[in-house]
């Protein structure tokens, strides 16, 4: 094969776009999200698109302050890696990071500020609960990650 320069090169290759975000519960380890703004059947994590030279932690944390006003300054510690293949829906192949957040307390939990932009609420439910609110693509994720987040290891998912 012969060498061609990066630009040309990556012409030839499959191209992404990127997110990142952050899994919470509550101190009862139930999942917190939030309901966005541009369909009210997506519940979803705070996090978001990744900007140009953005590293996916820089984005996840980013995000979580733009959505919640929540500092984030935890350790970097991954909990999925998701992949959602180009389709209808999206011209581009799509990848995903996962960081978990931990666990917010009641008072952390009341002082959210949602982005109204971005979210109309933010609910805490079981997964039981999650499972009967959120299309069933939504909840694998969501169920893959809280089984990482106690088994101690990392999901990688596809759809």
């Amino acid at each position: 094969m012969t060498w061609i320069p990066p630009e040309q090169y990556v012409k030839t290759i499959a191209n992404a776009t990127s997110y990142a975000g952050f899994y919470f519960t509550d101190t009862s380890g139930r999942p917190i999200q939030l309901r966005a703004v541009r369909n009210e059947d997506t519940w979803q994590w705070p996090g978001g698109n990744m900007d140009p030279g953005e590293t996916p932690w820089e984005c996840a944390v980013r995000e979580c302050f733009e959505e919640t006003r929540i500092a984030f300054a935890g350790p970097k510690k991954l909990l999925a890696v998701h992949f959602i293949s180009q389709g209808n829906d999206w011209p581009l192949n799509k990848f995903g990071v996962i960081f978990d957040g931990g666990q917010l307390t009641d008072e952390q939990i009341n002082n959210i500020v949602l982005d109204p932009a971005e979210h109309t609420e933010l609910r805490i439910h079981t997964l039981e609960r999650w499972k009967d609110i959120m299309p069933p693509g939504s909840f694998d994720r969501l169920q893959a990650t809280d089984h990482a987040r106690q088994a101690g290891t990392v999901a990688y998912l596809e759809r």
